[in-house]
């Protein structure tokens, strides 16, 4: 799992499927979700890029997004945010969510 910053974020996000953790070192449920994140990053790796973005950093760039509660994923396609998920869940759960997003994805043309 790579950081993103204000600075690189839009880079960050280019490609096929990405998603962004925003997340905040104060959140509870951030700090139980970072391992879920990590584990899901080492399983789909090669297929889906997972990106964190600390939003104490800078508030512009969740304000873009709309992330106004944490953690907040937020998939990428193609460089266009296309969904948010917001809240804590577990592996299974968001294992079952990003297979299907496999499935649908279509890259741009």
């Amino acid at each position: 799992m790579q950081d993103a910053t204000v600075e690189n974020f839009d880079q960050q996000v280019k490609g096929p499927l990405t998603v962004v953790d925003f997340w905040a070192p104060w959140c509870g449920p951030c700090k139980m979700m970072a391992p879920t994140m990590t584990k899901l990053a080492d399983h789909y790796a090669g297929q889906i890029k997972f990106v964190r973005f600390n939003v104490d950093d800078d508030k512009s760039i969740p304000a873009r997004y709309k992330v106004m509660s944490m953690p907040s994923l937020v998939l990428f396609c193609d460089g266009v945010a296309k969904e948010r998920v917001t809240g804590f869940y577990p592996y299974d759960r968001l294992a079952h969510y990003f297979d299907r997003k496999l499935k649908q994805y279509v890259p741009a043309k």
